[in-house]
């Protein structure tokens, strides 16, 4: 047993210094502090010291319980010794592992609090809204929130298994493919992003891409909705007859093979007639990058049939804002045609210059505004492609009206015909 030498009156009179109570305890006084400390020697032979605390000498009573709690403290570090056990390692392993503990019940705890709903509004307000449009923005947050079970955005993050991701996102899937594709790449980013902040270990969403779209089952040919190629000009030439701004807005966004939000919202500012070009912020793109579309005869003409309607806005609705989303779906709709999208008219023209080759494929698709990867190819291709898609934007012009078009040795063929040729009518 240790041989103890100290009384509770000696510690509270103790002067500044070192004192021995026996065995490597000391009381160490400071003109301002009082504490405890161990002295010994570690397993590994180094001399060390740990300290036991500090010391209230207040009176005789609290000098005593704060010896006593001493020696119990210098025991247990020479029960350690005894072990084979250095207490400063020891004590530095306990204090990281009680760390360790609370992080990982404070994560636990904010775990359980952040349900996926409040992870993706979170998302949305920090890393959608500051780069999208206001509409767009709420699209974006409205995709998920409308088609994705409450059973799952309620449920706390760290408890969504890709099962049950699956489970949900299978029906949307089917029932509406593009919007559930859009709406599984928006939770991946989500479930990113609380992989990134520490609330979940692993995302959910990452393991079941492929399954995701092998349980919903493949596209059939034509369930895009896409009007055959060949079917375009005959639809013009109805659609020309249809009154309204719908209907003038849907012919030009076939006309470029734009997007439905970009004809929707094109304003004056960024269309020059004289130039016959339509420059579309970047803010505007899918790809968030400016593009250029290169407007034909016919969609000149079309573009001057509209000024003078509105200040701003090319095809302005009955308010001072652009039509909705909708609007050129209903004018499908009142047509008769209830399975065509607008979308798959971009779909047409693809396939129409892929299959007879009006254009290199690299044209074609930078005329869609199709993100290449390699951003330095795509800088390249951007310069390398400006007069073979003002050539293949004129010969989707002249097609959609009925025109013959020239072939490079100067063959006239018509939409009836199987054209096989590259770089039709190249400008000037």
């Amino acid at each position: 047993m240790p041989r103890h030498s100290l009384k509770p009156i000696q510690v509270q009179n103790a002067h500044i210094g070192d004192t021995s109570d026996g065995d490597g305890l000391f009381l160490r006084i400071k003109p301002n502090a009082a504490s405890w400390v161990f002295r010994y020697t570690s397993p590994s032979g180094r001399r060390r010291e740990t300290g036991l605390g500090s010391c209230n000498r207040s009176s005789v009573t609290t000098a005593g319980e704060s010896l006593t709690q001493a020696r119990e403290a210098a025991q247990e570090a020479r029960k350690l010794l005894r072990a084979g056990l250095d207490p400063v390692d020891e004590g530095r392993a306990r204090r990281e592992r009680a760390r360790a503990a609370e992080a990982k019940e404070r994560s636990a705890t904010k775990a359980t609090q952040a349900t996926l709903r409040r992870c993706v509004r979170a998302y949305h307000e920090q890393h959608v809204e500051p780069i999208r449009t206001t509409k767009h923005g709420a699209q974006w947050i409205n995709s998920i929130e409308q088609h994705v079970p409450p059973s799952l955005l309620d449920a706390p993050i760290d408890s969504i298994r890709a099962t049950g991701l699956l489970d949900a996102l299978v029906p949307i899937l089917r029932k509406v493919p593009e919007t559930g594709s859009r709406v599984y790449q928006r939770l991946a980013a989500v479930l990113d992003a609380a992989v990134i902040e520490g609330l979940i270990a692993v995302n959910p969403a990452t393991p079941i891409r492929r399954e995701l779209h092998k349980r919903a089952g493949r596209r059939e040919r034509g369930s895009f909705a896409a009007m055959p190629y060949r079917d375009v000009p005959g639809f013009l030439t109805r659609l020309r007859t249809a009154d309204g701004t719908s209907a003038r807005c849907l012919e030009f966004t076939i006309l470029t093979a734009s997007r439905t939000s970009e004809a929707l919202t094109a304003e004056w500012s960024e269309i020059d007639l004289s130039a016959r070009l339509w420059t579309i912020p970047a803010a505007k793109m899918k790809a968030r990058e400016q593009h250029s579309v290169y407007l034909s005869e016919r969609a000149v003409e079309l573009l001057r049939a509209q000024e003078g309607q509105h200040d701003r806005l090319v095809f302005p609705s009955t308010t001072d804002a652009p039509m909705s989303n909708m609007a050129l779906a209903m004018c499908l709709r009142r047509l008769g045609f209830k399975t065509v999208t607008v979308h798959g008219f971009r779909a047409g023209f693809s396939t129409w210059a892929h299959e007879l080759g009006i254009a290199q494929p690299g044209a074609i698709e930078a005329a869609l505004a199709h993100r290449e990867q390699d951003r330095v190819a795509a800088s390249y291709n951007r310069a390398a492609f400006l007069r073979e898609r003002a050539a293949l934007m004129g010969s989707w012009g002249a097609y959609c009206t009925g025109q013959p078009v020239t072939q490079t040795d100067g063959t006239l063929v018509t939409d009836a015909a199987v054209i096989a040729f590259r770089g039709a009518r190249r400008a000037a």
